[in-house]
């Protein structure tokens, strides 16, 4: 589906989401979009977690489809809804998290809350939480007394250190990952402090990983009928992403130092000012762009030069390389060498902040910030989902809801009756 398809679809449904008619439309769109099935059709998703890794992976697979409830305490729900800047009151991050989610209230350390999510867990695929390593099984809601309601159940258990291991019951955030993993230290200038980033980074890479292990763990479910337990440390998919240097300490005994924006394997690769005090990002990974640079800049000689056969010799000569291309570049507005680049075909970006990023003709093109309807705030823009497909697209259909405003229908479709649901209410566990 194209970019403008996916838009309109989208807006098709979100457009329905609006006051009472909330209820309705979460029903009517949860496994279709403008009448096409989406690819996780018929998955039901109970989300238990918070703060960021657990609830982004939901959030991905809410987005094809699948039939999320995202689960909070009632007097406590999830940080998210309060982080980072609101409007009028409403918090923004959780507009985006809490996407195609319906929302309900439960408190698992009562015992009717106990009770009902083990009903709850007897309907669903999946369920994911962040608890820290047994807590679940402190509330008689471990992998045992849920695998007996339901066999068939995938539990996802995102954790900062995983399951075991003498970490394993330290309170972690994303943060601790990213600085234990090497990240930090291979990050900032070579003279500086270690870098830590200044968002969710091991966080967001831990829910992409979640997310593909519970589909990972539903495709062998579909072959032996049997659910089974993710265990996800975020301390991992993070290592994972920073490439080869364990093996390369493990048969070297090499060890990766910062470099700022450079790179010891290649070079030039850098970021550098143009006249008009913009910043740009050049990358030369391959010879025949570096040669391409090159001879743009106007040194064509350096081509000839044995060290310039290879990334890495090239990288040693980062100085003088950067000099050649930086010169050039500081002489130029950034429109003129944007352009000269790409006439070069040689690899260049702007350096862009999220005001360049929403006016970005190629995102505009890929439709990847979309335009959705939120009951409490009206059209309001935000990441479009994170692939396309082009037979079962994926689709916003509704914006994070508010705290627990779908507990009484979600029950009610559970089966309790009005009398269950007043005595649940009455002991808190709702």
């Amino acid at each position: 589906m194209t970019g403008a398809a996916t838009q309109a679809t989208t807006q098709k449904a979100t457009e329905e989401v609006t006051g009472e008619a909330m209820q309705e439309t979460t029903q009517q769109t949860t496994g279709e979009t403008a009448g096409r099935t989406t690819p996780l059709h018929g998955v039901r998703v109970l989300d238990l977690a918070t703060l960021f890794a657990g609830p982004l992976a939901a959030t991905m697979l809410g987005d094809f489809g699948a039939e999320v409830v995202k689960v909070e305490h009632p007097t406590r729900p999830d940080p998210s809804r309060g982080h980072g800047p609101s409007k009028d009151g409403v918090g923004l991050w959780w507009k985006l998290l809490g996407r195609n989610k319906r929302a309900i209230t439960l408190d698992l350390s009562r015992p009717g809350g106990r009770a009902t999510l083990l009903r709850l867990a007897a309907t669903a695929d999946v369920i994911i939480e962040n608890f820290r390593p047994g807590t679940l099984e402190k509330w008689d809601l471990g992998w045992d007394e849920l695998s007996a309601a339901n066999p068939r159940l995938v539990l996802a258990r995102v954790t900062a250190f995983g399951q075991f291991g003498p970490y394993a019951h330290r309170p972690g955030f994303g943060t601790l990952a990213e600085a234990m993993s090497g990240f930090a230290a291979i990050t900032g200038e070579p003279d500086a402090s270690p870098t830590l980033p200044p968002f969710g980074l091991a966080d967001s890479i831990a829910g992409l990983a979640t997310a593909y292990a519970v589909m990972t763990a539903l495709a062998a479910r579909d072959r032996t009928g049997a659910g089974q337990v993710v265990d996800m440390a975020i301390i991992e998919p993070i290592l994972t992403v920073l490439g080869p240097q364990p093996l390369w300490y493990d048969q070297l005994g090499y060890v990766q130092a910062r470099t700022g924006n450079r790179s010891a394997n290649n070079a030039p690769r850098n970021t550098y000012r143009t006249a008009d005090g913009s910043w740009v990002a050049v990358s030369t990974s391959a010879q025949s762009i570096a040669e391409r640079v090159m001879c743009l800049v106007g040194r064509p000689d350096l081509i000839d030069e044995p060290w310039f056969a290879t990334g890495a010799d090239r990288a040693a000569h980062a100085d003088l390389l950067d000099e050649a291309v930086g010169s050039w570049i500081a002489a130029r507005s950034r429109a003129d060498v944007l352009a000269a680049f790409e006439k070069a075909e040689a690899a260049i970006a702007p350096i862009q902040d999220v005001r360049d990023v929403m006016a970005d003709p190629q995102y505009q093109a890929l439709d990847t910030i979309t335009s959705v309807e939120d009951p409490e705030l009206g059209r309001i823009r935000m990441q479009n989902v994170l692939f396309r497909l082009s037979s079962t697209p994926g689709a916003i259909r509704w914006t994070g809801r508010p705290h627990g405003a779908d507990t009484e229908e979600v029950l009610t479709e559970l089966g309790l009756t009005p009398a269950e649901l007043t005595s649940l209410r009455e002991a808190g566990a709702v």
